[in-house]
């Protein structure tokens, strides 16, 4: 086992599991429906940790709000728990879409979602509850688990070919395997530690006040991935984790140190110099990096730019010198024929065709040092080579099942450059949804 073919850490709480099945569902409506399936099909146990639930927020195929199906698998035997993310005062202004335990909520709960056990989970102060998994027979040899970045948000269900701006890109895996064990863990430490426990409104449900068992088995080979379960966890958030973990940052170093041909990120931010030194040194020793970011991102271009701020730019434009690095948006076409931005909610990397990480961290401060974070890790070429061919079919409609990692990354920053020469001539008629942004101006003036 070499560094570069599996560049795994062991900073953290989770080993590296081998034979696992991984299988990636790109977007929210395939992802989502294939959760549902699951759910209906659950034998034991659906337990979910969940950061935003829009109130308008409906499951594909008519199965009505996230927690009619949920109460629907209660009521027929199932042990339904959700963790929910309670925000303090200093995120008060995302209570909007999450399902917090107001007074409101708790009198929905009662009138139509008795059967379901919950409990409330605040982050450190300033900070976010942000995991998004949702596992399925926790204890049984058939336990699986899906672990990504998408929120149960109605802006993730519009397929991306024909969407308008506000509609998300996003990615979940599901995982079969002994890593599952690892993610009931993690459920299970939020779950018994959780900050409202023990208040009057922070939990839910006939049996909410019972805490969970830890896994002590892991369930049998599924697969050929290697895969490891890694986190950012706020230092004293649980009384059994009170170093915290930052295996997310440590991972995505490692991976990227360890590249020898190719990376490939999909993510919301790039706002950390440890991330962006990483691409630099890679991109020096010849590694080709395309980063998908969102063409409109949500950091504020008015905002005061200080003296650190303006030296963080200039590194990170430094990465758009090399002839190695190419930065793309997303776009889709909108009902008036126009092209309009999707936003990239994704978090991912893939090396080499090799070895990728799916997850909810995002490259800024706040998901690698303070949120409450969980990402998939895997080693496993035919996965991670069909997510990349699923993305790029995607993003590019194009086929690049016949190429090599290199090769499609080629392709893909030259469709994006087209499209974004059709763009510039007020042509929508692209390739796909990719264009080109220029990094060395991006969050500081509008690019789209």
């Amino acid at each position: 086992m070499t560094r570069s073919l599996r560049p795994f850490v062991d900073s953290g709480r989770y080993p590296t599991r081998g034979g696992n099945s991984v299988r990636p569902w790109i977007d929210g409506e395939p992802a989502f429906r294939r959760i549902c399936q699951a759910i209906e099909a659950a034998r034991h146990g659906v337990w979910a940790t969940i950061t935003f639930m829009w109130p308008s927020f409906r499951m594909p195929d008519g199965r009505g709000a996230p927690l009619d199906v949920l109460e629907s698998a209660a009521r027929r035997g199932i042990d339904v728990r959700l963790i929910c993310w309670r925000p303090d005062e200093e995120t008060a202004g995302l209570r909007t879409n999450a399902f917090w335990g107001s007074a409101d909520h708790f009198k929905m709960l009662a009138r139509h979602y008795p059967s379901v056990k919950i409990r409330w989970d605040r982050a450190a102060p300033g900070y976010c509850q942000h995991q998004k998994s949702w596992l399925i027979d926790a204890d049984l040899d058939t336990a699986a688990a899906f672990v990504g970045g998408i929120n149960l948000n109605p802006h993730s269900l519009v397929m991306p070919g024909h969407r308008g701006e506000g509609h998300n890109h996003d990615v979940y895996v599901e995982l079969a395997g002994p890593a599952v064990a690892d993610v009931q863990h993690n459920f299970v430490q939020r779950w018994n530690g959780a900050s409202e426990r023990a208040a009057v409104d922070g939990r839910w449900g006939t049996g909410s006040e019972v805490d969970l068992a830890f896994p002590i088995r892991t369930p049998p080979v599924q697969g050929t991935a290697d895969v490891q379960i890694q986190r950012t966890i706020h230092p004293g958030s649980y009384f059994d984790c009170a170093a915290g973990e930052q295996t997310n940052l440590d991972q995505y170093c490692a991976a990227i140190r360890a590249a020898r041909r190719t990376i490939y990120l999909e993510n919301q931010y790039l706002e950390v110099p440890e991330i962006v030194a990483a691409l630099d040194a890679a991109l020096a020793r010849g590694v080709a990096v395309v980063l998908l970011l969102p063409a409109v991102p949500q950091l504020a271009a008015a905002a005061e730019i200080t003296a650190a701020r303006r030296t963080f730019l200039a590194e990170r434009a430094r990465l758009a010198g090399s002839d190695n690095f190419t930065l793309c948006g997303l776009a889709g076409v909108a009902d008036d024929g126009a092209r309009r931005p999707v936003y990239v909610h994704a978090k991912l990397m893939l090396v080499d065709d090799e070895w990728a990480t799916v997850g909810s961290c995002n490259l800024h401060h706040y998901s690698l040092f303070g949120n409450a974070e969980l990402n998939a890790a895997f080693h496993d070429p035919a996965s991670v080579r069909a997510l990349r061919v699923e993305l790029f079919r995607e993003h590019l409609a194009a086929d690049t099942s016949a190429l090599d990692d290199a090769a499609a990354l080629r392709l893909f920053r030259r469709i994006a450059e087209e499209n974004t020469e059709r763009h510039a001539r007020g042509d929508p008629h692209w390739q796909g949804l990719a264009f080109r942004l220029d990094l060395t101006t991006y969050g500081q003036r509008p690019q789209f």
